[in-house]
């Protein structure tokens, strides 16, 4: 006998199967629907094609007249974003259309510097098991592709940058699947290593095997990226055909010299939904870097309006805006364009889908996984409409590989956008100094673009 508090453990049985079966059987728009999904893609059937047609890719205020990267078959988004959006100022300076920063450099040091950062944490929790759910996210998690914001300004302060012509692409840079897999088992058996010569109290054992990684780190991230160039020998013909020869220049020189913006003025707003989060107050991530000592990821969580309305001005400015967003639902790729409305899939089913922007951070439905740079926007009457989006996925998709999003898209799933601090009203600016709520390492706000 079972008290009215417990639970009774049902299984599926024959009978309501059979009855589901028949119901299925039975309804003539069900079997219309089936036979068109197992021959047709179901996107191209839930697609509303009245939005979708209606989706104008005409901004009227557009900064973007250069051609998009490709990040190709690797995760590095974040980077090409923040290297995009550090190459308009670039091209001004060097009196030039097209240009671009060497992503494989950034990648080389974000890869080294996060296994050492792995390794830091790996020892920092060897007091606690292998089952530990930190443990276990450190490793599950280790040596991925996606960064943030901040974890980009890291390594350019730290490294600078340099042009393509560098340190080009490789296949490895732009396919990064098996020189991932490979590092991730190195590290994971690094971390073995470490958590016992840390158990055993073997201080020196554990210095000369983290150096060791290292090391193995370094190494198969050159045979895989190649070297970076610790200087450059930099000469270039501008647009009005006059050579240029500027020597020698470190990495550190060349971002100071071809940059127009100061990394430090900036700041990543975070649109966390979740109401125990409150509005103008900064959030940070445990674990979430991957430059020791290095500026924490921060973020300070506003209104969704709020980022919109200071996305606009920065483009009006004619500052383009690295933003952040869970870029797979309700977006036709092939055309290029974002819409909340675009697809309808309960319709469809017959099944309710719908959840709000909480409820899909609360429950695991959406997350931050692409970050891309904001190139337009179109305003009438003052009101933002739709946006123009440097993409990092090649000239095939959309206007040439530049994507159109509707205004309710970016309320619904941009999370993230970065903007001058001096945008910022004074309480905004005083709530970046005060010490940030930190939020476990497995919380949605750590994800990875």
């Amino acid at each position: 006998m079972t008290t009215s508090t417990e639970l009774t453990v049902a299984s599926l049985t024959s009978g309501q199967l059979t009855a589901l079966h028949e119901s299925f059987s039975a309804d003539p728009v069900l079997k219309q629907r089936q036979n068109a999904i197992v021959r047709i893609s179901v996107d191209e059937l839930a697609i509303d094609h009245e939005v979708a047609t209606s989706l104008s890719t005409t901004v009227s205020n557009r900064i973007d007249d250069w051609k998009v990267t490709n990040q190709k078959k690797s995760g590095r988004c974040w980077l090409f974003a923040a290297l995009n959006l550090l190459r308009v100022g670039a091209k001004q300076t060097l009196g030039v259309k097209e240009f671009e920063f060497s992503q494989n450099y950034a990648t080389y040091f974000d890869k080294l510097e996060r296994a050492n950062y792995f390794l830091e944490s790996i020892l920092e929790t060897a007091e606690r098991g292998e089952d530990d759910r930190l443990v276990q996210w450190l490793l599950h998690t280790v040596l991925g592709d996606g960064g943030q914001w901040n974890m980009a300004v890291n390594i350019f302060r730290k490294y600078g940058a340099v042009p393509k012509s560098a340190m080009p692409e490789t296949e490895s840079s732009s396919n990064t699947g098996r020189m991932n897999a490979v590092l991730r088992s190195l590290l994971r058996r690094g971390a073995q290593e470490l958590r016992r010569l840390r158990h055993d109290g073997d201080t020196a054992g554990q210095e000369q095997a983290k150096a060791r990684i290292i090391a193995d780190v370094h190494r198969i991230l050159a045979l895989h990226l190649g070297t970076p160039p610790s200087a450059v020998d930099w000469e270039y013909t501008d647009d009005a055909k006059c050579f240029h020869r500027e020597g020698i220049l470190t990495p550190q020189q060349f971002l100071a010299k071809y940059t127009t913006i100061n990394l430090d003025d900036y700041v990543c707003l975070v649109d966390d939904p979740r109401t125990d989060h409150p509005k103008g107050t900064t959030l940070t991530v445990a674990h979430l870097g991957n430059v020791i000592d290095a500026e924490p990821v921060l973020y300070l969580n506003v209104d969704i309006g709020l980022a919109k309305r200071l996305a606009k001005d920065a483009i009006l400015d004619g500052e383009p805006v690295w933003f952040g967003c869970d870029v797979g639902p309700q977006m036709v790729r092939k055309d290029g364009i974002w819409d909340a409305r675009l697809y309808d899939y309960a319709g469809l089913y017959g099944a309710e889908l719908a959840m709000d922007k909480e409820a899909r951070v609360r429950f695991g439905e959406s997350a931050m996984t692409h970050a891309m740079l904001l190139t337009g926007v179109d305003v009438l009457d003052g009101e933002t409409r739709r946006w123009r989006v440097e993409n990092s996925w090649g000239e095939e998709a959309g206007d040439q590989g530049f994507f159109t999003m509707a205004d309710n898209w970016f309320d619904e799933y941009v999370f993230e956008v970065v903007v001058n601090k001096w945008r910022l009203s004074p309480e905004l600016r005083q709530a970046l100094d005060a010490e940030p709520a930190v939020l476990p390492a497995w919380d949605p706000m750590g994800a990875l673009a």
